[in-house]
């Protein structure tokens, strides 16, 4: 079974890929309140870089500049666990935020460069939607960075959203469902909500029209 699913990940990365982000969301309610569980927030988040690299190794992107970003990523990772500083969290999760953002064009790029769709294409859909969430939920990060107090929710209001509620608001703006309980105050705020939505519809509209109907005529 074990020996299945590995060939499974290998010859469809990005089912992988998807797994392990879908898996992130299970595991970092209990990554946020301890030492240890930030040590293996830090971890996992090293695990998501290498799986998105090797997708962007198959997309016809420029896969130095991703991997001068993931380079980046994980040493100022480092850094910032060790000196606590603002300025290099800043830093940090910007980078984290232009990574994931390019992982999503390059796997974009990856779907687009034929006009076949692939059992692995398929998966990428569902892939490349995460990657975009947390491409904005770094992007909220480093709002709420830059201005204190951009999002506001019913539960402590006045204090910093957590890493797993600006996730929460990036899937929920991203999957169009809604806003939720957790709502963006400041006009920085209010714009990359407003980018993320309209990201959200040109999304559905443009990729994942383009695979359904090369799956339909295939």
């Amino acid at each position: 079974m074990k020996n299945a699913l590995l060939t499974y990940i290998v010859r469809y990365p990005s089912a992988g890929l998807l797994f392990i982000q879908l898996l992130g969301i299970v595991l970092y309610p209990f990554m946020e309140d301890t030492t240890l569980g930030r040590a293996a927030f830090g971890a996992f988040g090293v695990v998501v870089l290498v799986s998105a690299l090797r997708m962007v190794s198959r997309s016809p992107t420029l896969h130095s500049v991703a991997f001068v970003l993931a380079a980046s990523i994980l040493a100022l990772t480092v850094t910032v666990e060790l000196t606590d500083s603002p300025t290099l969290r800043l830093v940090l999760v910007s980078l984290e935020s232009a990574f994931y953002f390019y992982a999503t064009f390059s796997l974009i790029g990856y779907m687009t460069e034929d006009q076949r769709t692939t059992t692995d294409e398929l998966f990428a859909v569902g892939a490349t939607f995460t990657l975009l969430a947390w491409a904005f939920a770094y992007a909220f990060a480093a709002c709420q960075i830059i201005a204190p107090g951009s999002f506001t929710a019913l539960l402590d209001p006045d204090q910093p959203r957590t890493w797993l509620e600006l996730l929460f608001l990036s899937i929920t703006l991203l999957s169009g469902v809604g806003l939720g309980d957790i709502l963006p105050v400041r006009p920085m705020a209010r714009a990359l909500v407003m980018l993320e939505e309209i990201a959200g519809l040109m999304y559905i509209a443009l990729v994942v029209s383009r695979v359904i109907g090369l799956t339909i005529r295939r």
